[in-house]
């Protein structure tokens, strides 16, 4: 193990990859419970959903670690979930099932993309800013599902929308969850999110807002069944030949694409493992992210894409693929908390909603806002994105102003072919949806 993982070269050994992985676990750890509420608003099984959730993450975690070496772990991605469950199943009607199959399709897109260079070539052709955009907008969307989760924001037939009933005591748990969590990432402790819903839960069960757990068993339980969703991503296959199946699975590829690429440059820097401003063993790392999310489309959860709360596992010393493995070990053993899925409610689950929502909206500030032929699709990609309810759209409607402002600002040269590609087939979509 020392050898394969190479500590003495790292400058690391298993304690400090222990530590390491058990961090970074805690850091993600609400995606064991977030994910489930997200994709149980389709109709799926929630039971099913959290073994899901957990597989995915241990699987994809364990080969990251093992064949790319990073200490990066891996979990069904949030914005990408919202984006299966609001947009493709809520908003455009599309059955579960047939999602989970664009997903698995997207998955093996991008192995072999990835395999056949083309991903890297696909990644440079999109513009920084337009990047930074698309993640800073679906940063705003997962906040506004959060707050509306939360009870905060409310339908208003006058404005669209409007502000909940603050004196609702579900409503004011949720603040409350919202204060901790934002307290205890803001002194500095990496699983503030996680440590936030655990605080929450239990201020809800003393004021009988969460149902309390009356025994071990309310705690512990068996794994729940896969059945439900195991395999459906598969049996559905024929039914993603459509125009809008392939906005979704593209927009499944592009924001997997984008969240890996950022993660995997920032934890490398941190974890000082960069060789010459480059990603040693990239192939393998793109490969393993892409792989992660084929599984997971099997098993029955959303695209699995590596998890930037890496960080905090790095944070603590983690260098190698260890980490990674070792937080990977914590999700299977995880498995057997499915019961308290029943005390973590979506009120205590809005607030880490809108706080990823906040680390993401941070990659606003990449954007070039003084330049106006680049702010403008900016802009309406991340606008669009939380006013349509849906991240396809904001990414469509940003892709179409790109060529069109850079073209008439005399930047054609600056515009990749594929870019123009991109905007035909937005167009298309929506066609197709009028």
């Amino acid at each position: 193990m020392k050898n394969y993982f190479e500590f003495d070269k790292l400058g690391t050994n298993f304690r400090t990859e222990f530590i390491a992985g058990l961090t970074t676990f805690l850091a993600m750890a609400y995606i064991l419970f977030v994910n489930p509420h997200t994709l149980s608003a389709t109709g799926m099984d929630q039971g099913a959903l959290f073994t899901a959730t957990a597989l995915a993450a241990a699987i994809g975690s364990f080969v990251m670690g093992i064949v790319a070496k990073y200490p990066v772990a891996l979990a069904p991605g949030m914005g990408l979930n919202a984006f299966f469950a609001y947009t493709v199943v809520l908003g455009y009607g599309i059955p579960w099932e047939t999602a989970l199959s664009g997903v698995l399709v997207s998955g093996v897109v991008l192995v072999i993309l990835t395999m056949t260079g083309i991903r890297e070539m696909i990644i440079n052709a999109i513009p920084e800013s337009l990047k930074y955009a698309v993640s800073a907008g679906i940063g705003l969307f997962i906040a506004f599902v959060g707050l509306i989760n939360a009870g905060f924001v409310v339908n208003n037939d006058a404005t669209l929308v409007g502000i909940g009933d603050l004196t609702s005591p579900t409503v004011l748990l949720a603040i409350f969850g919202l204060l901790i969590s934002s307290i205890l990432l803001t002194i500095g402790i990496k699983a503030g999110i996680f440590y936030g819903m655990i605080i929450t839960s239990i201020v809800g069960m003393i004021f009988g807002l969460v149902p309390h757990p009356t025994g071990l068993n309310d705690i512990i339980g068996p794994v729940p069944s896969l059945e439900p969703a195991f395999g459906q991503a598969l049996f559905h296959l024929q039914d993603i030949f459509s125009i809008q199946m392939l906005v979704v699975i593209l927009t499944f590829m592009f924001v997997d694409f984008f969240d890996t690429a950022g993660t995997l440059m920032a934890v490398a820097t941190q974890a000082g493992i960069m060789e010459n401003g480059k990603l040693p063993r990239a192939g393998r790392a793109l490969t393993a992210d892409s792989s992660g999310t084929v599984f997971g489309a099997i098993l029955g959860t959303s695209s699995t894409t590596s998890y930037v709360e890496s960080t905090a596992g790095v944070a603590v010393g983690g260098k190698s693929g260890l980490t990674a493995v070792v937080t990977a070990v914590f999700f299977l053993l995880a498995l057997v908390f499915s019961p308290l899925l029943e005390i973590v409610t979506s009120q205590v689950t809005a607030p880490a909603l809108i706080i990823v929502g906040v680390l993401m909206a941070s990659n606003l500030k990449f954007v070039e806002w003084d330049q106006i032929e680049i702010a403008i699709p900016a802009f309406f990609t991340v606008l669009m994105m939380p006013l349509t309810y849906s991240i396809a759209t904001g990414i469509a409607v940003g892709f179409i102003f790109y060529p069109i402002t850079m073209l008439v600002k005399g930047r054609v040269k600056e515009i990749h072919p594929i870019m123009y590609i991109l905007a035909v087939i937005f167009i298309l979509y929506f066609t197709f949806l009028s």
